[in-house]
């Protein structure tokens, strides 16, 4: 008996027309604790000559939080050096701020276009942003990164995915795995991945990518700049495989947490701020034995140029490294430290930040404390004095508000707040 000729049709469809025909698998949205969920209202203080508080052309300073007039709810906010990053509810990029190098990631050739929000040209929603100093990043739903601006080392500009050319729009990261999460330093980016890898780009010069030997920190050595700027694997000295679950950023230095709960980290240690014993640089992932804590884990850290602050999961917030300008908040006199430090008087705290020479903790309660150098006028006391102990920020546009974080970049802050619901 013959073949039916339906199925003889069947066999001579063309690979290309059964793609089209066949329903092809939805990818799953990537999701990470990081990411943020609860929509709020943008506040800013600190110095905004170039535009970063986004108060537009005449407002250069703000002693006090300011509000930020947006187009919409904000889920997420990121102080760069001298720019701001907001992510909005629906998954939009709005920037501000200095773009001398391309970090706002859109075209401001009208004059004062930079000092109000602006909103970045992306196809995909967007979940998370991430800013260092004159580079922003952005993660999508479907786990995709997106860069602009440019890196930069102590010559000056090295360029961003290529030697020497900046982007001033958006560029797709070249990484084949979904990334989950991304945290920036002054000049490098880590992108952590669904399979719990470490990838990072950039500045290599203190040993922060973590997987560029000393002897070609210094603009690749003899591979060149590509070495640094393509996006590449940390690898860990291990008998067995380390995953990471989480990862977070100084301004020169990087911390990344196991699925076991180790810290481990890399970069610059000057003053003890990576929690090492030696004040050497870290070319390569260290595990930490000073965050080694049976009781608690580690839930949060943030780093600022020479410092570094940390949350466990009972809510404690610690401090470590230089302590001039009260930067680690433990009190008049209070000297370099070397290992997390119980931080006095803030309640149980939901969050960390650290701008480069200033402190933050937001307590479980909407409050937030501020401690540190006060020349800047980040702290929010309304004064240039540097506070050696935390204190509680106030204001006008904080009354009736629940801080939900906070982001500090070089010279101003920015706070996501929530109006209180009404009893």
């Amino acid at each position: 008996m013959p073949p039916k000729k339906t199925a003889k049709r069947q066999l001579d469809i063309k690979p290309e027309e059964s793609a089209k025909t066949a329903k092809s698998p939805k990818k799953a949205k990537v999701s990470h604790s990081s990411h943020g969920q609860e929509k709020g209202l943008v506040l800013v203080l600190g110095q905004g000559d170039v535009g970063q508080l986004g108060l537009g052309e005449d407002v250069m300073e703000r002693k006090k939080p300011a509000l930020v007039p947006l187009p919409e709810g904000v889920v997420q906010v990121a102080a760069g050096g001298m720019h701001t990053v907001c992510v909005s509810d629906t998954g939009s990029v709005y920037t501000f701020g200095c773009n001398d190098e391309g970090a706002l990631g859109r075209e401001t050739s009208e004059e004062g276009s930079e000092t109000v929000p602006g909103k970045v040209v992306l196809e995909d929603r967007v979940v998370q942003v991430s800013a260092g100093d004159s580079h922003t990043a952005a993660l999508t739903e479907d786990g995709v990164v997106y860069l602009w601006g440019s890196f930069r080392d102590n010559s000056g500009v090295i360029g961003l995915l290529e030697s020497m050319k900046r982007c001033a729009l958006p560029v797709k990261v070249p990484i084949k795995e979904p990334v989950v999460k991304i945290v920036s330093g002054n000049d490098h980016l880590v992108m952590l991945t669904l399979g719990g890898d470490l990838f990072t780009s950039g500045c290599g010069e203190q040993g922060q990518l973590g997987r560029v030997p000393e002897f070609f920190a210094n603009r690749g050595g003899r591979k060149g700049l590509s070495r640094l700027l393509e996006p590449q694997l940390v690898k860990v000295r291990s008998r067995v495989k380390v995953h990471f679950t989480d990862a977070f950023c100084g301004a020169y230095f990087t911390f990344a947490v196991s699925k076991e709960g180790h810290v481990y980290g890399f970069g610059l240690s000057n003053y003890h701020q990576l929690g090492t014993k030696s004040v050497d640089t870290c070319f390569a992932p260290e595990k930490l034995t000073c965050f080694k804590n049976s009781t608690t884990s580690w839930v949060g850290l943030s780093g600022g140029q020479h410092h570094t602050l940390c949350l466990d999961s009972n809510g404690q917030a610690y401090s470590l490294g230089r302590a001039e300008y009260g930067r680690l908040g433990l009190g008049a006199g209070a000297e370099e430290k070397s290992e997390p430090t119980p931080v006095p008087g803030v309640g149980p705290a939901q969050g960390v930040a650290c701008g480069a020479s200033v402190s933050y903790a937001v307590t479980k309660q909407g409050s937030v404390y501020s401690w540190g150098m006060g020349t800047n006028l980040q702290l929010g006391t309304g004064e240039e004095d540097d506070e050696w102990s935390p204190v509680e920020m106030s204001g006008k546009q904080l009354e009736k508000r629940a801080v939900l974080a906070v982001s500090s970049g070089g010279q101003h802050t920015v706070l996501l707040v929530r109006d209180e619901q009404e009893s």
